[in-house]
């Protein structure tokens, strides 16, 4: 069975796509199957993977709200054993027509169910916001992983944040765990770099991954490019933090993958 693990921080600008793109490709490099589901309407993590929004034919959009086939949805990466679900701006008005809808909770649940057990891991790419479809992608995940950049305000929301996963936790989805918070735009020149990432070590001791991604402009180049670090430059700082992080995802799921 795959592991579904969620990308969510609702504030903006702190590398949630850029790490959710990232550290699929890397594990996919590694030989895992990894589906990534972009459910942010601004369909980045789409783009980043190359995949042209005039060749879609169907997306996640049509998934949830129109009922299509999940498997129909799905499209293979330049990457060896990367997938995609894309995402068109149309998702924007599921928020909307999900409110409505009779187990609005479980769209997106609902909508994997079928394909969880054809990967090793199923990455979510979800929208910078607490809204219903994040509360649909917390529903449908087995773990949570938190991005939060090393700059002023790094803490800012991070408690809403994890009071809505205890929520979700209690009310829809008992299984549901934190993966791990990841550092992002790391500056190892700079104390501000150091103090934010030992603050949030101190406010969440053993759920930092011990290695925080740098700025690095290589990685801000590759998704003009449509290319994930790996394929855009696989020697890059970049490229090393996102395959540490791969290795203690797997590390740290060797009995789930093996279970």
């Amino acid at each position: 069975m795959g592991k579904i693990i969620a990308v969510i921080n609702q504030k903006g600008g702190v590398g949630k796509t850029t790490t959710a793109v990232n550290l699929a490709a890397c594990l996919a490099y590694k030989g895992k199957k990894v589906l990534v589901v972009d459910s942010d309407p601004q369909g980045n993590a789409t783009s980043g993977l190359g995949v042209s929004k005039d060749t879609i034919e169907f997306s996640l959009y049509d998934c949830l709200a129109d009922k299509k086939k999940t498997k129909d949805a799905i499209i293979k990466t330049a990457c060896r054993g990367l997938s995609i679900i894309p995402s068109l701006p149309e998702l924007s008005a599921a928020e909307i027509e999900l409110a409505s809808e009779e187990n609005r909770e479980f769209f997106v649940k609902e909508a994997l169910k079928d394909v969880k057990n054809d990967y090793d891991f199923i990455i979510i790419d979800a929208p910078p916001a607490l809204g219903m479809l994040t509360i649909n992608i917390m529903t449908a995940a087995d773990s949570i992983l938190i991005p939060i950049q090393c700059e002023y305000y790094a803490l800012e929301g991070l408690s809403q944040l994890i009071n809505s996963v205890k929520s979700i936790k209690k009310s829809l989805n008992t299984k549901l765990e934190i993966e791990g918070i990841c550092a992002t735009m790391y500056d190892s020149r700079t104390n501000l770099s150091e103090q934010v990432l030992n603050e949030v070590k101190k406010h969440f001791p053993d759920k930092v991954f011990s290695s925080p991604i740098p700025r690095n402009v290589r990685l801000s180049e590759a998704p003009s490019y449509g290319q994930p670090i790996i394929k855009y430059d696989i020697t890059s700082k970049g490229a090393e933090a996102y395959f540490a992080l791969s290795r203690e995802i797997i590390s740290n799921n060797k009995e789930w993958l093996n279970g």
